[in-house]
């Protein structure tokens, strides 16, 4: 069974829906014991990071998250569910993240104006089709073909501290790392 933590976020009906359709076993949940026993947990979600830091604690689940990853127990983290495996978020200044991987999730730059050819047009938010760069041999996306194009949605970026864990990466006005791996938590 894939437990997908239920933290009132946004998006995890879609994430249920495509596990679903993959034929998988899932549980939408927030009970430690019910996530203690699947055989691997998603953190997806769409929204603020400040708010689902909040929503993390009041409803006891950083512990359970923390207990999961270190149970070495397959972890996903998608979209807002990567932001928060990281330290901090410039988006909520002061709030800390789950501190599970370092680094920081940092506010894409503004660029009109700038007159920076490769920057001309960039819209904030960033709602579009991006090819990824895979680097360092990530298993997530393992078989597909190099420069796949996936959506985005986001005002926000991570800037991963440890290089080594970035599996793939974007460009929109800089460097997004827009995937991590390490051990068995995946975002």
């Amino acid at each position: 069974m894939i437990g997908i933590i239920d933290y009132d976020a946004g998006n995890i009906r879609s994430v249920e829906k495509a596990m679903k359709y993959l034929g998988q076993d899932v549980c939408i949940t927030r009970d430690r014991d019910t996530l203690l026993q699947a055989d691997k947990v998603i953190l997806p979600g769409v929204g603020s990071f400040g708010d689902a830091m909040n929503h993390l604690q009041e409803y006891g689940l950083v512990d359970v998250i923390h207990e999961l990853t270190e149970l070495e127990k397959p972890f996903l983290g998608i979209c807002l569910g990567l932001q928060l495996l990281f330290e901090q978020s410039e988006e909520s200044p002061g709030v800390e993240g789950l501190g599970i991987l370092k680094g920081e999730i940092l506010k894409i730059p503004e660029t009109e104006g700038l007159k920076i050819p490769e920057t001309e047009g960039l819209k904030i938010p960033h709602m579009g089709w991006n090819s990824l760069t895979f680097q360092n041999q990530g298993r997530l996306f393992k078989g597909l073909e190099e420069h796949p194009y996936v959506y985005f949605v986001h005002s926000y970026y991570l800037k991963a501290e440890e290089e080594s864990i970035v599996k793939a990466t974007t460009q929109y006005g800089v460097t997004i790392h827009a995937s991590v791996e390490k051990g068995n938590v995946f975002a």
